[in-house]
């Protein structure tokens, strides 16, 4: 009797905690801080007056910016701490000094009031001068301090008007100051020198370039960049292919970043144990003027030569960026002790440079490496080049099996019909 009333007021106690809980949750969680750094971005726009020019999707370049905005800060993440900052867009002069120091915060860099942003954005008309160095300098300044994420988007659609501070310079320089500060450019519908502005900014700092030339483009890649800023941070690490797979690096688990000639064949190697399957994806960028018709192949080789598995890619000129991936899944062993299979990885690609575009350095190339624990059903893993696709033979054989057995009933029962008539 005394222990079961010792039972029934232990529950009862612990009833009462889970209520209490239950009832003040909110109290325990806001007194403990999460530790994490909210990321930053900051989106700068160019509105100098080429931005009126009709050339996308029948609408101005401003308007499409505009549109693309609007989407992006409806879908922009809540963790995310979002600005705006223009260039170009306040001075109408003719004066170089002036037109020169036009830039300013349009929104500032923080929590995201919608509504606000959006009216902000609406204000802005096709004004003024190009002034990408000393932009990017003050939106360095706009993302100090913190841990987290800091990003720049920048958007333009011509080349900086305030030389000689080359906007290529002041990327480096943010880049050296160990900020861990990102800038990704987009160039509406560029030119020839744009575009090699634009992607030297990037490359500088270790973002992206993208060439866009439709509304749909501009909204999708800008989300994309901002969606990344939320997402946890993974430092590439630098790496140098081989000519052969005997001399190739070995690489575990990461994302790798190397540089590969027009045409090159580069060698990386990563040992799988047995029970466990390797992940591999390439990109390779063209960040320089490039021929049409081009392709990057991903193929993993035993030591001795023979292809396991490939994966390819083709782009037309339409694309900055051809990616392409693999999968390879190595058996459980019942040895305890069986060695780890050396998987070469080759990454070949057909990129020819245009005329007059030099070839070096190489193209960026991005690596990501991932060995994790097999599928450990035999299902899921492909069986002679079927997979899952044995499921489906079996059902069409005892389909077939079947039709043909009432089929053969049918007929002899007709047969049987029509000689008894």
């Amino acid at each position: 009797m005394i222990t079961r009333q010792r039972l029934a007021a232990g529950v009862c106690a612990l009833l009462a905690a889970l209520t209490a809980g239950m009832a003040f949750p909110a109290g325990a969680v806001a007194d403990e801080p999460d530790g994490t750094a909210a990321p930053k971005v900051e989106l700068v726009l160019d509105v100098s007056g080429s931005m009126r020019t009709r050339d996308i999707d029948g609408g101005s370049r401003m308007a499409a910016a505009k549109q693309a905005f609007n989407e992006v800060l409806d879908a922009t993440p809540e963790e995310v701490q979002l600005g705006i900052r223009t260039l170009g867009a306040n001075y109408r002069g003719e004066d170089r000094k002036t037109g020169c120091k036009d830039t300013a915060q349009l929104y500032p860099v923080g929590p995201l009031n919608r509504t606000e942003a959006k009216t902000a954005v609406a204000t802005l008309a096709p004004t003024g001068w190009t002034p990408i160095g000393p932009a990017l300098q003050k939106a360095a300044a706009d993302l100090k301090g913190g841990d987290g994420t800091r990003r720049i988007v920048l958007i333009s659609d011509g080349e900086d008007t305030c030389q000689p501070l080359d906007p290529c310079e002041v990327a480096r320089e943010i880049a050296a100051q160990g900020i861990g500060l990102t800038i990704d450019t987009l160039g509406l519908v560029p030119d020839a020198k744009t575009r090699d502005q634009l992607s030297c900014i990037a490359d500088a700092t270790g973002g992206t370039y993208t060439s866009v030339r439709h509304k749909e483009e501009l909204s999708d890649r800008v989300g994309q960049l901002v969606d990344r800023a939320a997402d946890p941070v993974v430092t590439p690490v630098a790496t140098e292919g081989a000519a052969d797979c005997a001399k190739a690096p070995a690489l575990k688990s990461g994302l790798y970043t190397d540089r590969e000639e027009f045409g090159q064949q580069r060698w990386y190697r990563v040992d799988v144990n047995p029970g466990q399957e390797l992940r591999a994806a390439v990109s390779v960028a063209d960040d320089r003027t490039v021929r049409p018709d081009y392709g990057v192949l991903l193929r993993a080789v035993t030591v001795h030569g023979r292809e396991i598995v490939r994966g390819e890619a083709a782009g037309t000129g339409r694309t900055d960026v051809v990616s392409t991936g693999l999968r390879y899944p190595k058996a459980k062993s019942d040895d305890d002790n069986a060695p780890a299979e050396t998987v070469c990885l080759q990454v070949t690609n057909s990129f020819a440079a245009a005329d007059g575009v030099k070839t070096t350095p190489g193209l960026p190339l991005e690596l990501t490496v991932d060995v994790v624990g097999a599928p450990g059903k035999a299902h899921d893993v492909a069986a002679f080049g079927l997979g899952r696709g044995w499921w489906l033979l079996g059902v069409l054989v005892l389909v077939g099996f079947l039709a043909g057995l009432v089929w053969g009933w049918l007929s002899r029962w007709r047969v049987a019909i029509w000689r008894t008539n």
